[in-house]
């Protein structure tokens, strides 16, 4: 009877280990299957979020449009405090630095429900984007094409004498000036 009865047990531990390897390949497949249909799913999921940027000159039709002067659009500190004459670009930096003077200070909340598109019109009215239906995204956008276009040249390259309006365009350049030269039998240097 004894060996009966084992020879019991040892069937159904071999059952037992034959039908976990069969859920264990399952599993397996479930997880290849898986594999297979999650990225599908995060696709369509970036494709319907993602949304192209609109190109420079071509606004929102719902934005705000604002026209600043040339004077309060290359403002480097509009905002500045009365305690110390220090400027700021930013009314909420001016704020978080009142809060040293231990002067009274308030910072502006953002409305997740209110949050208003923006554009900027050149102030020079001959440019192309004077007209609103040009109008630039961001403040920062219409300062760098009001340099670039209408402004100063103060930034000069050391190597080869180029002038640039905005400093980053200026930067961006001496990087790489006279890191691509070809030079001629003769001694002559080509940029390309």
């Amino acid at each position: 009877m004894f060996p009966a009865a084992m020879s019991n047990s040892t069937s159904l531990s071999e059952e037992a280990s034959v039908s976990s390897c069969t859920r264990v390949q399952d599993f397996g497949r479930l997880n290849q299957l898986a594999s297979t249909i999650y990225p599908l799913q995060q696709q369509q999921q970036q494709k319907i979020i993602k949304k192209k940027r609109s190109l420079p000159g071509n606004p929102d039709p719902d934005a705000e449009v604002i026209a600043l002067s040339p004077k309060t659009l290359m403002a480097t500190n509009r905002f500045v405090c009365e305690i110390c004459n220090k400027g700021f670009q930013r009314d909420q930096n001016l704020q978080l630095h009142r809060r040293g003077h231990n002067l009274p200070w308030k910072l502006k909340q953002r409305n997740s429900k209110e949050i208003k598109k923006k554009a900027y019109v050149c102030p020079e009215p001959t440019c192309v984007h004077h007209h609103p239906s040009r109008a630039l995204g961001d403040l920062t956008g219409i300062k760098k094409h009001y340099c670039r276009k209408h402004g100063e040249k103060k930034w000069k390259c050391e190597k080869c004498s180029k002038i640039y309006a905005v400093q980053s365009d200026w930067k961006a350049h001496s990087k790489t000036c006279g890191t691509r030269e070809y030079r001629c039998d003769c001694g002559t240097l080509f940029s390309r």
